[in-house]
């Protein structure tokens, strides 16, 4: 078992939008005999963008799944593949995929280098450990250059990028690479889509080059090896190709280099060397930590070995709604095996499961699977109560591992169905696209009944509405976009709150003090506090009185969720009969409301990180236009011919910005955005959205 665990990658593709993603999986769909034609985003054909929504857009939305066979140097290795999306609307599907994921290939466009998105997804993967090595990708096009990019990943991504190749030439020239670790130079075959390539000479004009970078190689390598250090100094030409991939191997799983590749996947060169470097370099699931949880029943740490004979664990990451098979859950498997038609414990929800089928995933095909073992991805069929990030377990070894944190949602819009008819439909609809993506939520505001429902922006909820129609044939009537704002305490206060019903028989008693104070808005959700000494009100009771504040913040003073804060309860009084969990969830939901009348509250809204590029010749028009939009420019980038500019904007001034942009811009600037933080609005913008705002939808 332990031979075939080294033999598996489990790999992200993550990169910026447009830097060529979903067309270097095709090529490697293509090379591993996967699929016998290739699939073009352009064309939408591509097999990882199976969505309807994908192939028109060409973009990736969701992350697909597939595995793939790779011999490398006679040994046939096995990997998994996420391909995961570009765009900051989609920002969740990249957060769950590098939660489960062993290792990563980040690919960077050779013109446009390190964009926005290139350093959310970076910092993700820091987040999470994840071993990475760099595709700088579209050689071939106007502008392109490998070695501006590789500077760029070590200023503004602030790694250790380390070339292993070179290009061999560059946009319309580009042929092939010169590979520094055995020092030999390929060039692609055109005639047969790329699927052969040969040994070529180095080209003399490049030797100087070829031999200061390989120097810089070695000495780098040199340094983080005392072996290949002694070596060096003593004879550096008997250095085997094989001394330098392990040193390379060692440093990449370590996160002190990041290896560097180059090709151009759209005309098919430099993918097979990739797969190389994603078996040589990028780790195996044995690499990894031995995950650890936390037992339910102990409430103590426990660790879960790599291993097949260990008690089974593993996370759901996903939940995606399959027209044919219903619910897919798609899970890493961290220890133990697991056999189609048997139960698993979802420690989450305290309920058992059964599984009805276990499906290796190619995009949207499936292949069923007896059973599957430790350090595989899979997906399967028959959870009803699931969500992502529940962790799956043997019953009589339970364990709760870390689960996975999403942002909120900043952006809402009303919606309605078309026909009376169409109403229940619409809700079903609505929760299973929040069952599958936990950065979409549904609620119905308790004042105009209308059902809202938020996400990530714009791109985001077009799409989802998009799916309503075509995937659950519903029509929808909606508002326009509305800013998701939050309260939050300004200053501290206590209250006494009681809540009595006693008209004989059991009736309800709960009296509590307590004091509600704000906390960072950095901070999301309730921090609780039992002070109460003596015993006089039983915890369990103030179980219930924590989950009243927790609903009670959906709702603060204006009719926005409460972002934080923090509750101390001080003191408070039970009844031997009367008092249970309810009266308590009852008294603290009454106290949270007659408290807030006591104070004021602050009314947050999302900014957003925005940068955009432009020519040089609209830089005046597009700062002009900013600085009307409440934003606060934080510094410009100059570029040859472009400049880029960063900037904090809130969100309700963002509405719509990409056709304003266009227009003062000639369709010449384009721009990101992306989350930033929670920031208090300006008194007279409060003012408006007491009076005004909040009522336009």
């Amino acid at each position: 078992m332990a031979e075939d665990l080294l033999k598996i990658r489990n790999i992200g593709i993550m990169a910026h939008i447009d830097a060529g993603k979903t067309t270097t999986t095709e090529r490697i769909l293509y090379y591993t005999g996967k699929n016998y034609k290739i699939g073009e985003v352009d064309e939408g054909t591509a097999t990882m963008d199976w969505m309807v929504q994908e192939q028109e857009r060409g973009i990736t939305i969701t992350s697909a799944a597939t595995t793939v066979m790779w011999k490398h140097q006679s040994n046939d290795y096995k990997i998994n593949i996420i391909d995961t999306p570009g765009h900051v609307d989609f920002t969740v599907e990249v957060e769950r995929s590098l939660r489960i994921l062993d290792g990563a290939v980040a690919i960077f466009c050779a013109v446009g280098g390190v964009e926005a998105q290139s350093e959310t997804v970076w910092r993700q993967a820091d987040k999470y450990n994840v071993a990475r090595i760099c595709y700088v990708n579209k050689m071939d096009r106007s502008g392109a250059n490998f070695l501006a990019v590789v500077d760029q990943i070590r200023e503004k991504l602030k790694a250790h990028p380390l070339p292993l190749q070179l290009p061999i030439g560059a946009e319309d020239s580009f042929i092939g690479l010169v590979d520094l670790l055995d020092m030999k130079a390929y060039q692609w075959n055109e005639e047969d889509q790329g699927n052969t390539y040969a040994e070529i000479p180095i080209p003399e004009d490049m030797a100087d080059e070829v031999e200061t970078y390989r120097t810089n190689l070695l000495e780098t390598l040199a340094e983080l090896d005392e072996q290949l250090m002694e070596k060096y100094f003593a004879d550096s030409d008997s250095i085997t190709r094989e001394e330098l991939v392990a040193v390379i191997r060692k440093a990449t799983l370590e996160r002190k280099i990041q290896p560097v590749l180059c090709g151009s996947s759209f005309k098919n060169k430099g993918v097979q060397k990739l797969l190389d470097a994603i078996v040589e370099f990028l780790p195996s699931p044995l690499d990894m930590p031995t995950i650890s949880g936390i037992n339910p029943k102990s409430e103590c740490e426990e660790q879960r070995p790599m291993d097949a004979t260990a008690p089974f664990a593993a996370l759901a990451f996903k939940i995606a709604t399959d027209p044919y098979v219903g619910k897919l859950t798609f899970i890493k498997v961290y220890s133990g095996e697991l056999k189609s038609g048997e139960t698993v414990f979802n420690v989450s929800t305290g309920k058992r499961e059964r599984v009805a089928k276990i499906l290796q995933m190619h995009s949207n095909k499936q292949q069923p699977l007896g059973s599957v073992t430790a350090g595989n991805i899979v997906a399967l069929v028959g959870m009803k109560e699931i969500h992502t990030g529940d962790s799956l377990t043997d019953e009589r070894h339970p364990i709760a591992l870390e689960n996975i944190v999403f942002p909120e949602p900043v952006i809402q819009i009303a919606v309605e169905a078309k026909t009376k008819d169409d109403e229940e439909k619409m809700m079903n609809a609505l929760d299973k696209l929040a069952e599958e993506d936990p950065t979409f939520q549904v609620k119905t505001d308790s004042e105009s009944g209308q059902v809202l429902i938020s996400g990530m922006g714009e791109l985001h909820l077009d799409i989802l509405l998009d799916r309503l129609k075509r995937e659950f044939g519903v029509e929808c009537n909606h508002g326009k976009p509305r800013v998701a704002y939050k309260e939050a305490l300004t200053a501290p206060v206590a209250f006494h709150s009681a809540y009595k019903r006693q008209t004989g028989g059991k009736g309800s008693f709960a009296v509590m003090d307590f004091e509600m104070s704000p906390l960072p808005y950095d901070q999301k959700g309730l921090q609780f506090e039992n002070l109460v000494k003596g015993g006089v009100v039983p915890k369990e009771y103030l179980t219930g009185a924590e989950k009243g504040f927790k609903t009670a913040m959906l709702n603060g003073k204006y009719g926005f969720p409460v972002l934080s804060m923090a509750v101390k309860v001080t003191d408070g009084e039970a009844h031997p009969v009367d008092s249970d969990a309810l009266a308590f969830e009852i008294c603290a939901k009454i106290g949270f409301r007659d408290a807030l009348q006591k104070t004021d509250t602050a009314i947050l809204e999302p900014i957003m990180h925005v940068e955009i590029t432009t020519p040089d010749e609209y830089i005046g028009n597009v700062t002009g236009d900013l600085n009307r939009r409440r934003s606060v420019l934080e510094q410009i980038d100059a570029k040859v011919g472009f400049q880029v500019i960063h900037s904090q904007v809130p969100l309700a001034e963002m509405f719509g910005y990409v056709t304003t942009l266009r227009s003062i811009s000639q369709g010449r600037a384009t721009f990101s955005m992306e989350f930033l933080k929670y920031a208090e609005v300006p008194a007279d913008v409060k003012d408006y959205i007491m009076n005004v705002g909040r009522f336009i939808l």
